[in-house]
């Protein structure tokens, strides 16, 4: 296990045009877990896109992408992508000439941040990778009627089981630099569970299909987060089999601490906080100072103190983070997150 003992720690996105100079600036803040960059201005980086690449029946059309499976050869395709999954669970050195491995566009920023870490002269301790989290991808992709994936079966499996491999192809990249890696699943689409829009997926549904994408981060030997920047079921997450709760801490610590049983339960078992109190909100970032954060900060773990947890139980099991990645960001305002969350950071280590 890890113990972050409040050191900074990046979400994913980024803005810039390098990759290189984008992984120089994490590394300069976040030397114990530096991350790799996803930079918005690539289309090809984009949430979905990402990490859509090797699934079978990808259409493309008007500047959208969808599953079509209804095309003439979709069974072959399907049936060709089970095989070449089953096969890389029996055999994982096959792993990095499949489909499942990013391509030189979809995974720039990944070999950037390989590339920079081999010159270090101290190993991180972890490096942290990050994916789409299956409700969101499987909410978000849809067949060629329009409707998510996440409602057929066969196309919900097999979209997890993408995830799965792309989740082990990082993790097994970065054990090349590190003994100890981090991946996030990145679940914005969690912040509707229970709206309307996702009135017929259960708390059992999501946490299957988490927990899918963790136990193969699991057995890679890797650490699973999952990443949510607004409001949602907290309980859902606190329960799943993960390591890491990664929040918006700036603007709804207060809703997840109304969820105390769970909470405690969470940081008992040794979870992991990766406290999101520096915002990433355009309007905000200009507005806030270190100072504000700080006490921000120390406010909280209070209060996380008040459920009966010693304060250094706190600080040893959090990190400090942003809110939520920063490719919204002018370059400016990245520079300025970078900066707060090296200063909140030093402080809240400093107790």
């Amino acid at each position: 296990m890890i113990t972050p003992q409040c050191r900074p720690l990046l979400i994913g996105s980024f803005p810039g045009r390098s990759h290189e100079e984008s992984v120089r600036a994490i590394c300069a803040v976040t030397p114990d877990f530096p991350s790799w960059p996803q930079l918005p201005i690539y289309p090809q980086e984009g949430m979905i896109e990402q990490f859509l690449e090797g699934f079978p029946g990808i259409a493309h059309g008007n500047g959208k992408s969808w599953i079509d499976s209804a095309a003439a050869d979709f069974d072959e395709q399907l049936l060709a992508f089970f095989e070449d999954y089953i096969h890389c669970l029996e055999d994982p050195a096959a792993l990095d000439s499949s489909r499942f491995a990013f391509s030189e566009e979809t995974g720039r920023g990944l070999t950037a941040l390989l590339a920079h870490c081999r010159t270090l002269p101290k190993t991180p301790i972890a490096l942290k990778g990050q994916l789409t989290g299956p409700v969101t991808f499987c909410t978000t992709v849809v067949d060629e009627r329009g409707r998510a994936i996440f409602y057929n079966e066969t196309l919900r499996d097999a979209a997890i089981k993408m995830l799965t491999m792309k989740a082990r192809h990082q993790a097994r990249l970065m054990r090349g630099i590190s003994d100890k890696v981090l991946i996030f699943q990145d679940e914005p689409g969690l912040s509707g569970f229970g709206s309307s829009a996702f009135i017929t997926i259960t708390k059992d549904d999501a946490q299957q299909a988490i927990g899918e994408v963790s136990a193969a981060i699991h057995e890679e030997g890797g650490l699973c987060g999952v990443h949510v920047c607004a409001n949602t079921e907290w309980p859902l997450l606190l329960a799943a089999d993960v390591d890491v709760l990664s929040y918006d801490a700036f603007s709804y610590f207060d809703r997840l601490v109304l969820y105390k049983d769970e909470l405690t339960a969470f940081i008992r078992r040794g979870g992991l906080l990766a406290t999101g109190i520096i915002p990433t909100a355009p309007e905000l970032v200009d507005q806030v100072s270190a100072a504000d954060i700080r006490k921000k900060w120390f406010d909280q773990c209070q209060a996380l103190a008040g459920l009966g947890f010693d304060r250094e139980q706190i600080l040893a099991q959090s990190f400090i983070t942003p809110s939520c990645g920063m490719g919204s960001l002018s370059e400016a305002q990245a520079a300025k997150v970078l900066a707060l969350l090296g200063e909140v950071a030093a402080a809240a280590r400093q107790g």
